[in-house]
C-alpha cells in the first residue's frame, strides 16, 4: 500500500494567488487546507484581468498565502514531503512568481520540487474529490480554456475538441463589458439574465454546423455588440430590460452550444465503454446555473453520471495543484531548480494545435 503523502501546492496562473496542503494517495486524498487571496478589486476598474497588476499582486501576497495554508493545516514546511506549484500555462508574470516562490521554498528545506500543469490540475479534480475512475470525459471551461478531455490516466489526456477562439468565460467578461456589467463578468451575466427573455434577440449558435466537438465564440460576441447597438440610447445606455434580455441571450446561445457539442464528445468518449460512464466539468464558467443544469439534462439522457466539484474546487484553487503533484510525486517524478515557467503548455501534445494558437504554439 502506498504510504499516505502530504503535498504543499502553489497556484499563480492568474489572477488568484492560492496555497494548500493535501494529504493521502491518488486513491483516496484530503484537502487539510485550501487558501485562495483573490484580485477581483484589483482589476474591477479595467474591465479584465492586468497582468502586470496581477504579477505584482502575486509576488506581494504569495507567501502569506503559503503561510496562511499551513497554519490551517495545522502544519509546518517539515511536516511536508514536497512542493507542487503551477509551471503554466497562464500569464508568464503569475506563473513565474509561484515558481520562484517554490524554489525558494524547495531550495531552503531540500523539499522535492514537482512542477504541474494547471490544467492537468482541473482535469484531476473529479479523482481528488470523488475518486472518478479512468476513463472519464472531462469539460475544463473557464476564462481561459475551454477543451474536451478523455481522462485515460493520471498522465494521459486525450484532447478531442475545444475552442479555436475566445474561451466562455472570456466571451462571458467581454459581455459583461458591452452590456456595462461588473466584473468578473460570469456571475454578472448570469444575475442579469434571470429576468431577461431569451428569445428576444435572435443570437447565432456558432459551429452547430460541423460534426466535431471544436466550439467558437467570437462570432457570438460580434453579434451581441450589433444587438446591442440596435436598442441603445442617444446617450449610449441601455435599459434594465435591455440588458437582461441580452445577457438571457448570449447565455443562452453558450449554453446550447456547449451542450451540443457536449453530446457529440460524449458520443467519441462512449465508444470506450466506460464501466462508470462520467462527464466532468470543471472551471469558474462550470458555477453557471443554466449551463450545468443542461449539462445534467444531457448526462441523464444518455446514462452518464454528471460531477461538478465544489464551487472553491472548480475555479483555480491550489488543493488541484496539490493533489496533481501528489499523482506525478507517488509515480516517481520530481523537477529540480531548473523548472522554468511556461506561458503556453498543452495537456495533450500530440494533439494538433487549435486555430489562433500564436507563433509560439499551442497554449492549452
Amino acid at each position: 500500500m502506498t504510504r499516505p503523502l502530504t503535498i504543499l501546492g502553489i497556484e499563480s496562473s492568474c489572477d488568484d494567488t492560492a496555497a494548500a496542503v493535501v494529504r493521502g494517495t491518488e486513491e483516496a486524498a484530503q484537502v487539510l487546507s485550501s487558501i485562495v487571496f483573490a484580485q477581483t478589486d484589483l482589476h474591477a476598474d479595467f474591465g479584465g484581468v492586468v497582468p502586470e497588476i496581477a504579477a505584482r499582486a502575486h509576488a506581494e501576497k504569495i507567501d502569506h498565502c503559503v503561510e496562511a495554508a499551513l497554519t490551517q493545516a495545522g502544519l509546518t514546511l517539515t511536516d511536508c514531503d514536497a512542493i507542487a506549484v503551477t509551471a503554466g500555462p497562464g500569464l508568464i508574470g503569475g506563473v513565474l512568481s509561484g515558481v520562484m516562490c517554490a524554489k525558494g521554498l524547495a531550495a531552503a528545506t531540500g523539499l522535492p520540487l514537482i512542477g504541474v500543469n494547471h490544467l492537468a490540475g482541473h482535469a484531476l479534480t473529479p479523482r481528488l474529490t470523488n475518486a472518478v475512475p479512468f476513463p472519464y470525459l472531462m469539460l475544463l471551461v473557464s476564462g481561459g480554456h475551454c477543451q474536451f478531455l478523455i481522462a485515460h490516466a493520471r498522465d494521459r489526456f486525450e484532447r478531442i475538441g475545444g475552442t479555436i477562439d475566445d474561451a466562455p468565460g472570456e466571451a462571458f467578461d467581454k459581455t459583461a463589458r458591452l452590456l456595462a456589467l461588473q466584473q468578473p463578468g460570469g456571475p454578472s451575466v448570469e444575475r442579469a439574465a434571470h429576468a431577461g427573455d431569451p428569445k428576444r434577440f435572435k443570437l447565432p449558435r456558432p459551429l452547430l454546423d460541423r460534426d466535431d466537438c471544436d466550439m467558437s465564440f467570437s462570432g457570438l460576441k460580434t453579434a451581441l455588440l450589433r444587438a446591442r447597438d440596435s436598442v441603445i440610447g442617444p446617450e449610449q445606455t441601455l435599459t434594465q430590460r435591455d440588458q437582461s434580455d441580452l445577457a438571457a441571450g448570449f447565455q443562452a446561445a453558450v449554453t446550447d452550444v456547449l451542450t451540443a457539442k457536449t453530446a457529440r464528445a460524449l458520443d467519441l468518449y462512449l465508444l470506450l465503454q466506460p464501466t462508470t460512464p462520467t462527464l466532468a466539468v470543471a472551471g469558474g464558467v462550470a458555477a453557471n446555473m443554466a449551463i450545468r443544469g443542461a449539462l445534467t439534462d444531457l448526462c441523464a439522457q444518455r446514462g452518464t453520471a454528471f460531477l461538478a466539484p465544489p464551487l472553491p474546487l472548480c475555479t483555480d484553487n491550489a488543493a488541484m495543484i496539490a493533489y496533481a503533484g501528489l499523482t506525478r510525486f507517488a509515480a516517481g517524478e520530481q523537477d529540480d531548480l531548473t523548472l522554468t515557467a511556461r506561458p503556453r503548455w498543452p495537456l495533450d501534445e500530440t494533439a494538433p494545435a487549435m486555430l489562433g494558437s500564436g507563433k509560439k504554439g499551442a497554449k492549452a
